[in-house]
């Protein structure tokens, strides 16, 4: 992953065809280093909700709240969630750092986005990042995530885009787990969204070897009509 990812991205055991998504692999991935992602929001976040207005934000596989904070920083009330414990530890932990008016503004929670409800229309924005399903489940994620989007609220998907496998960055070996922006687009009501972006958006990053490359985003942006 490249150092800005920061979600519950790629669920894989030591067979390179294995998908796994649940919470003892995720409570063991955070338990192996004392910070695992940047810290940093992702640029995509950065570049797709900055000019929004401050309301109501679901943060889904948060990680250890890079995301969360940046959007609590800007005045957003944060429900940041994520399958494993340890990662929404630090996620409070971090913003206890950051300071009262950030603190207050970020509520965390444990769940499986696949199988909770969070509420129809609850939040204006609900944005996720790296989060990459197995494809049984991935389209009740996604149905999750839409119908917890309010009425003119902006539902906000950033993957890794499958033309990554053939590049030195580092992906895991199992095509299943990526998918394409029309596959976002697909799971969302038909008639009841705008979206102005369903792209795969290239960017620049450095390998493990140290050389630049360019890899690819999925990055879907959908405005819930009124």
């Amino acid at each position: 992953m490249s150092r800005h990812d920061h979600g519950q991205g790629h669920g894989h055991g030591g067979d390179p065809g294995e998908v796994r998504h649940d919470r003892e692999f995720w409570e063991e991935r955070y338990r192996s280093a004392p910070q695992v992602w940047s810290g940093r929001p992702n640029p995509s976040l950065v570049a797709e909700a900055g000019a929004l207005p401050p309301g109501r934000a679901l943060d889904v596989a948060c990680g250890e709240g890079g995301d969360a904070l940046w959007l609590a920083s800007r005045g957003w009330r944060v429900t940041a969630v994520d399958l494993a414990q340890t990662a929404l530890d630090r996620v409070r932990a971090a913003a206890e750092a950051a300071g009262p008016d950030v603190a207050e503004r970020v509520r965390t929670e444990r769940v499986d986005i696949a199988g909770w409800d969070s509420g129809e229309g609850a939040f204006d924005l609900v944005t996720t990042h790296f989060l990459h399903l197995p494809p049984d489940v991935r389209g009740a994620a996604f149905g999750t995530m839409a119908r917890a989007t309010a009425p003119g609220g902006t539902l906000l998907v950033v993957a890794h885009h499958a033309s990554d496998l053939g590049t030195t960055i580092g992906r895991p070996d199992v095509p299943a787990l990526f998918f394409e922006p029309e596959d976002v687009v697909a799971a969302l009501e038909p008639g009841a969204w705008d979206v102005p972006v369903a792209e795969a958006r290239p960017r620049q990053v450095v390998d493990p070897d140290g050389r630049e490359i360019t890899i690819r985003d999925t990055v879907v942006r959908a405005v819930r009509r009124r």
